[in-house]
């Protein structure tokens, strides 16, 4: 067989990535879970009609087909699902029954985009998502608690400094509806380009897609470079002299979010209201997020979501909701492209027992077994080669220690890094917490620039 092609889109990690993926999903399960999320997984597809709800991604969806099916039969009518909040809202209603409210669910699950791979877009990922949903109406205060599950997330995991900019729909809408704005999506699309076009374009589109006068598109801008860590903001936008009661509604709920998520900041993790964030998706209608990392600023949003009111109906009932989306392929692969992240081993095994002869090989598996039942990551070495070679064998791999076993019975674990060799025993040995498993070691982006 020649050798293969790679595919571009579909990231596959080396085994020391796939540690330190591992350890990143572990952390967000278990932040979630401490707030009593419930984990559920849905199928891999979805019906394109119920996909399609969502808007122009029909270019996006893997259609699935049988590979001989006949001519008539080239669309089976279901694709793979691009996102896990679509299955969400489908989920919901079909066991709305059987669920108690509010349904909190936290999903980590791999989902399918056919988009042009580049880096931070690919076309098989991992997500992890969080959302509270209830029945006709949801409580504000969860828009508050899903920042801060994903801060409290990101304070126990060693990326880059993260930035969640957050803004509120409601906000938005009202200042527009307020300067009498008659194309709230069209000035939206304009104002999301501020960050790739210059002034003087914005300013075009806003006169030309949104039919915007002067006055107005200086209230919009103004409006717009809008931006604080406290809620001093409110002071701002109150002083632009724009008055609606939807504005006065979405200003009280953003400083809420940003009062309500002050104490959790640190160094690794901070919340800024940003004005100019709005998230394309039009069923956004209350807070919305954005998360970008330090020195990946080109990648967008790697952690993004917001209030949804009717993204789930059957009619005379409605399951409104407010969830946030972290990106786990998007944020880790630029980081193992650098080599900015990486697991300290790349194997689980903490001990490699040494193998003086195949007759001892039993032998050997037993103190395997009785490591093992004592929670140590143990594995018995593939050959009785010379002690040596044996060494060699575990460096490689990063195992730290290696156990013999002498004629007369007596064990000496021997730590490979400083070659220190001592006696001990397979029902009370315990290697140091930090050896028992793979740490995940990071490297600052600073030093990669200046290496």
């Amino acid at each position: 067989m020649s050798r293969p092609t790679p595919m571009s889109g579909f990231p596959e990690w080396l085994p020391s990535e796939r540690i330190v993926e591992q350890r990143v999903v572990d952390r967000l399960r278990q932040t979630f879970e401490s707030w009593g999320y419930a984990s559920v997984e849905t199928r891999a597809v979805e019906s394109l009609d119920q996909m399609l709800r969502k808007g122009e991604i029909d270019k996006e969806v893997y259609v699935l087909r049988r590979l001989h099916a006949d001519a008539s039969d080239a669309d089976s009518g279901i694709g793979l699902h691009f996102d896990l909040t679509v299955p969400l809202a489908r989920y919901v209603l079909e066991n709305s029954g059987k669920l108690t409210f509010p349904f909190k669910r936290y999903q980590i699950q791999k989902v399918w985009r056919g988009e042009r791979p580049q880096e931070g877009r690919y076309r098989e990922f991992l997500q992890a998502d969080i959302d509270v949903i209830d029945v006709d109406s949801l409580s504000f205060h969860y828009e508050v608690e899903v920042a801060q599950i994903m801060s409290e997330a990101f304070a126990g995991l060693p990326l880059p400094p993260l930035r969640m900019q957050v803004n509120n729909r409601r906000l938005i809408e009202g200042f527009y509806n307020g300067l009498g704005v008659t194309d709230v999506p069209a000035v939206m699309r304009s104002v999301d380009k501020m960050d790739k076009l210059p002034e003087s374009a914005i300013r075009e589109l806003l006169a030309k897609d949104a039919s915007l006068d002067d006055r107005q598109i200086d209230l919009v801008l103004a409006f717009a470079a809008i931006s604080s860590h406290d809620g001093s903001f409110a002071d701002r936008v109150t002083a632009l002299g724009v008055k609606d009661p939807l504005l006065d509604q979405g200003l009280d709920e953003l400083v809420r979010v940003i009062e309500g998520t002050y104490p959790l900041r640190s160094e690794q993790f901070s919340v800024t209201a940003d004005l100019r964030i709005a998230r394309g998706l039009d069923y956004y209608t209350g807070t919305v997020y954005e998360t970008r990392m330090a020195g990946f600023e080109q990648l967008g949003s790697v952690c993004s979501g917001g209030r949804y009111d009717a993204l789930a109906t059957d009619g005379p009932t409605t399951y409104p909701g407010v969830g946030i989306s972290f990106g786990v392929s998007r944020t880790l692969a630029p980081l193992f492209a650098r080599g900015l992240l990486k697991a300290s081993r790349s194997v689980p095994t903490c001990v490699l027992i040494a193998v003086s002869d195949e007759s001892a090989r039993a032998h050997s598996d037993l103190i395997g077994r009785t490591l093992r039942s004592r929670g140590i990551p143990t594995e018995v070495s593939p050959s009785a080669a010379k002690f040596g070679k044996q060494i060699k064998y575990a460096d490689r791999r990063g195992i730290p220690f290696v156990w013999f076993t002498g004629e007369d019975g007596h064990h000496e674990v021997k730590d490979i890094r400083s070659g220190e060799q001592v006696a001990a025993d397979p029902s009370s040995w315990t290697p140091p917490s930090i050896d028992l498993h793979p740490t995940i070691e990071a490297t600052p982006l600073e030093k990669e620039n200046t290496s």
